[in-house]
């Protein structure tokens, strides 16, 4: 089994964490994690990718083990966090890549892609939404509202996605049998978030999320210029994004595979072994 390094660097004045595995001269494949979790929701992915492939997974800012100043000290938007990955992945060396998206995770790599579309080898997006056919209205109403007028009327429903319900509910709906899921996830995932200044930090994202719908025209036309290999893999209960989200990738991208699979928005916790087969083979078959 390859060995996991747990790494730290500094770069635009922030400390991030990453975890590192695989041959350093492999092709390399970037792990971008989703709300409200971090780098930890690879954990079995990882060692399973890194035995042809070398794999960074990093913490985003106020996420995981990476630094989480105050939103008095750091602007938090998806461009911010987008620019601290770009700057770690040059602080790595690492200038052609694979991507895997998740969640938060699609916002953030979209933005690497457009930025740096020469560097892109291929794309994984597990329940990683690029279009507006994977909102789910019943999730997403309320935080609309929140990002179009932040303040006391809409706060408290955002709010409550912070607690400890919510979070195991994200990782639990959609699952057919919710006794593979660890629980350990969801008391890590709601104990880091309950860190003192957290909230203010994951209520900026909430209200900074609507950036990224106008970032979905921006894709498409990479996807249909570029001829960049797209695989999604997504779980078809999940109710944040639903699966139209993973078949539209199939009206831009050229060269585009779509499984959906009898599981939920944390797809890895469940079904770890059928998402990496579907990874691995994508992988093969792609320039690294």
């Amino acid at each position: 089994m390859p060995l996991v390094h747990h790494r730290t660097a500094t770069v635009g004045g922030q400390e991030i964490f990453y975890r590192e595995a695989g041959p350093a001269g492999a092709p390399t494949i970037v792990l971008l994690h989703g709300y409200p979790t971090s780098s930890s929701m690879f954990r079995g992915l990882i060692p399973l990718l890194a035995v042809d492939h070398h794999v960074i997974a990093p913490d985003h800012l106020g996420f995981g083990h990476s630094a989480a100043p105050s939103v008095a000290e750091f602007d938090y938007t998806f461009d911010a966090l987008a620019s601290l990955t770009d700057a770690l992945l040059e602080h790595l060396g690492v200038d052609r890549y694979a991507l895997y998206v998740q969640d938060y995770g699609a916002p953030i790599g979209w933005r690497l892609a457009l930025a740096h579309p020469e560097r892109i080898t291929g794309m994984v997006t597990q329940n990683g939404n690029g279009y507006e056919d994977g909102f789910v209205d019943t999730f997403w109403a309320d935080v609309w509202a929140y990002g179009d007028a932040p303040g006391p009327d809409t706060e408290p429903a955002v709010r409550a996605a912070l607690g400890l319900d919510a979070i195991r509910w994200q990782y639990l709906h959609g699952v057919p049998d919710p006794d593979t899921v660890d629980p350990d996830t969801w008391h890590r995932d709601h104990a880091l978030v309950s860190r003192p200044g957290n909230a203010e930090i994951q209520l900026a994202l909430f209200a900074d999320y609507r950036t990224n719908r106008a970032l979905y025209p921006r894709l498409h036309e990479f996807l249909r210029a570029g001829g960049t290999p797209v695989l999604a893999v997504w779980g078809r209960g999940d109710e944040i994004f639903g699966p139209d989200g993973a078949r539209a990738f199939a009206r831009d991208a050229d060269d585009v595979e779509v499984h959906l699979v009898d599981g939920g928005h944390f797809l890895l916790e469940s079904h770890l072994d059928v998402v990496a087969g579907h990874v691995r083979r994508f992988l093969g078959r792609i320039p690294g």
